[in-house]
């Protein structure tokens, strides 16, 4: 029990670094060890609170408001400098996917009554991808980087809205779109065999 709240500091230390990060240069060596570090407790803090059976409504809430604050203070900080290194058109690539990912919330917040949190390999693929941009401006690599992640990104989505589309109800436990349809067919099947 002494474990139990120890995922919340650790969620908490999240906000506290990314409130510093407000104040650090962006792209300095203090900005990519406050970063990186931010980044670990994002993966840290639910593992652990996995693992010790200690997770909890406060704690997904802890979370997500550190989630929340983290991209805001990242497009406070980062956004400007991405903003004059990369190339217009991938702006396009970037509206596009937000205007989609805002559908896919619109279609399950209608279908299901509340927004959904699909965390696929996509999804999860997309988002460490996000995170690792200003790794990317290190080794120059940004536009090629920038580009793998719309078409990643674009993948999860498109994957996200066919997954709401097709399914009956709101699902939490979807990796992939593949798993998707295979536990459908299995559904299918099991109804099948209870109506003989």
């Amino acid at each position: 029990m002494k474990f139990k709240h120890l995922p919340n500091y650790i969620t908490l230390t999240r906000i506290a670094g990314t409130l510093w990060l407000i104040f650090i240069e962006p792209l300095s060596v203090l900005f990519y060890v406050v970063y990186s570090l931010c980044g670990l407790t994002d993966v840290v803090d639910g593992y652990l609170a996995r693992k010790t059976n200690s997770t909890s409504e406060l704690g997904a809430r802890l979370d997500s408001v550190a989630d929340l604050l983290f991209y805001a203070v990242m497009l406070f900080r980062v956004f400007p400098i991405l903003w004059k290194k990369l190339p217009r058109w991938i702006w396009f690539a970037v509206i596009t996917i937000l205007v989609l990912r805002a559908v896919v919330y619109v279609l399950a917040f209608v279908k299901y009554r509340h927004l959904p949190s699909l965390h696929t390999y996509l999804n999860k693929l997309s988002g460490l991808m996000i995170f690792l941009i200003p790794f990317s401006m290190i080794i120059d690599a940004l536009t090629p980087f920038c580009i793998a992640i719309a078409v990643v990104s674009f993948l999860a989505v498109v994957e996200e809205l066919l997954i709401h589309c097709l399914s009956r109800g709101y699902l939490t436990d979807v990796r992939t779109f593949a798993y998707f349809i295979r536990k459908k067919n299995n559904e299918k099947i099991d109804i099948e065999k209870k109506e003989e």
